[in-house]
C-alpha cells in the first residue's frame, strides 16, 4: 500500500493539483506525473510539498486501486474544485463490465463549469469525453487506445501522433511517460524552466518533449524468431524519419551487412532496405488516415526526400496515391479500418 501525506499549509503552493482516480487506473502516468510534481516542490530529494501540493482523491473518498494492484492510500473525497490549479483525471483499464463512476463524471463538469483547468492522462481522456467537456476539442490518446476511443465515441476525433494536446483549459495526454512531459510543462510555466529541468534530470530525463512530439508507433513481431533480425527492426521503427544505411544498421547491432542481409532474407524474404522503407510507408499510411499533416509534411517524417518521391512510392506500394487516400479518409471513419497494428508480413509482397 502506498500511501500519501500532505503538509500542513500546502493548498498555498504555487502549483496545487488534485488527482482523481479512477477505477484500476495505469500506475505509470500516475507516478510520473506525480513524481515530477514532488521532485520540483522542494529542495533536492526531501519531497516537501512547498512549491507544488498535490491531493489524492477517489470518487468515494476511499483508497484507490490501480490497474496493477497496487494501492493509493489515503485518498481524500472529491474537494471544491476551485481550490486547485488543475484537476488531473487519470482513467483506468477499459473494459466493458467496468461501471460508469457517475460521481467523477459530475465532479470534471464541475470543474469545468468552475474553469478549473482538466488534465486527462492515458485513459482519462475517456471520463472528460463522457463528461461531456471535449466537445469540439482536440483530444489526444494513445494509439493502443485510439481504434476503441472511435468506436465508442464516433463523434470525436482523436489525435494519436503526438504525446499531449494542450487546449487551454483542457490538456489530455497519451499517457505512459509522457505524464511527465506534461507535469513538467505545467511546472515549467508556474515555476519556471529550471525546476522542470531539475525534476526531469532527476528522474533520468534529459529533456522535456513538445506537444507535438510523435508518439512511438507499434510494430508486432510474433512473426520473427531471430533475434538479429528483431533487434533491427526495432531500430528501424524507431528511426521512421530517417534512412538508415545497412552498414549502420549492421554497426549497429555488431555485425556485418552480409550477415543482416542473409538473416532479413533468410527470415523475411526481403532485404532490409526494402523492409525499412515499406514499414515507413506503412508509417505514411498511418499518418493519412489518423492526422490532418499535409502529404509534403508525412513524406518528410517518414524519410522521403520530396512529397514526389513519397507518392511514387506509396502508389507502387499500395495501388492509389496519398492524396486518394486522403479523400477516403471520411468513409473509413465511417468503417473503422485500424492500421495501427503494422504485422510484419503485411509488409512483404505475397508473405
Amino acid at each position: 500500500m502506498i500511501s500519501a501525506q500532505r503538509k500542513p499549509g500546502a493548498a498555498g503552493a504555487p502549483l496545487n493539483v488534485g488527482f482523481v482516480l479512477l477505477n484500476r487506473f495505469t500506475l505509470l502516468p500516475f507516478a510520473a506525473f506525480v513524481d515530477c510534481l514532488r521532485l520540483a516542490a522542494d529542495e533536492g530529494d526531501r519531497s516537501r510539498q512547498l512549491r507544488c501540493s498535490w491531493t489524492f482523491m477517489s470518487a468515494s473518498g476511499e483508497e484507490a486501486m490501480s490497474s496493477c494492484g497496487a494501492v493509493i492510500s489515503p485518498c481524500e473525497a472529491l474537494k471544491n474544485p476551485e481550490s486547485f490549479d488543475y484537476i488531473v483525471v487519470i482513467g483506468g483499464v477499459q473494459e466493458e463490465k467496468d461501471k460508469t463512476d457517475y460521481r467523477a463524471l459530475e465532479y470534471i463538469r464541475l470543474a469545468a463549469r468552475f474553469g478549473t483547468p482538466l488534465v486527462g492522462l492515458c485513459t482519462g481522456v475517456f471520463a472528460l469525453i463522457q463528461a461531456g467537456v471535449m466537445k469540439g476539442k482536440q483530444c489526444c490518446v494513445s494509439w493502443y487506445h485510439h481504434g476503441d476511443l472511435q468506436r465508442r465515441f464516433p463523434d470525436i476525433t482523436p489525435v494519436a501522433d503526438r504525446i499531449f494536446v494542450d487546449e487551454g483549459k483542457l490538456i489530455t495526454c497519451a499517457g505512459g511517460v509522457a505524464a511527465a512531459d506534461v507535469a513538467a510543462y505545467l511546472i515549467e510555466r508556474h515555476l519556471g524552466r529550471a525546476w522542470a529541468i531539475k525534476s526531469l534530470h532527476i528522474m533520468l530525463i534529459d529533456e522535456a518533449r513538445p506537444t507535438a512530439h510523435p508518439q512511438p508507433q507499434p510494430v508486432i513481431f510474433e512473426k520473427i524468431s531471430d533475434r538479429l533480425v528483431r533487434s533491427a527492426v526495432d531500430i528501424i521503427a524507431q528511426h521512421m524519419g530517417e534512412v538508415i544505411a545497412v552498414e549502420q544498421l549492421a554497426q549497429r547491432l555488431n555485425t556485418s551487412r552480409r550477415n543482416i542481409e542473409r538473416k532479413f532474407q533468410d527470415e523475411l524474404g526481403i532485404s532490409p532496405q526494402r523492409f525499412a522503407r515499406d514499414l515507413r510507408l506503412r508509417y505514411g499510411l498511418w499518418l493519412l488516415l489518423y492526422t490532418t499533416k499535409s502529404v509534403t509534411e508525412i513524406g518528410e517524417r517518414c524519410g522521403f526526400s520530396d512529397a514526389a518521391h513519397f507518392s511514387r512510392h506509396f502508389r507502387d506500394a499500395f495501388g492509389y496515391t496519398p492524396s486518394s487516400t486522403r479523400k477516403q479518409s471520411a468513409k473509413r471513419d465511417q468503417q473503422h479500418v485500424d492500421p495501427f497494428f503494422i504485422h510484419i508480413d503485411s509488409t512483404i509482397d505475397g508473405r
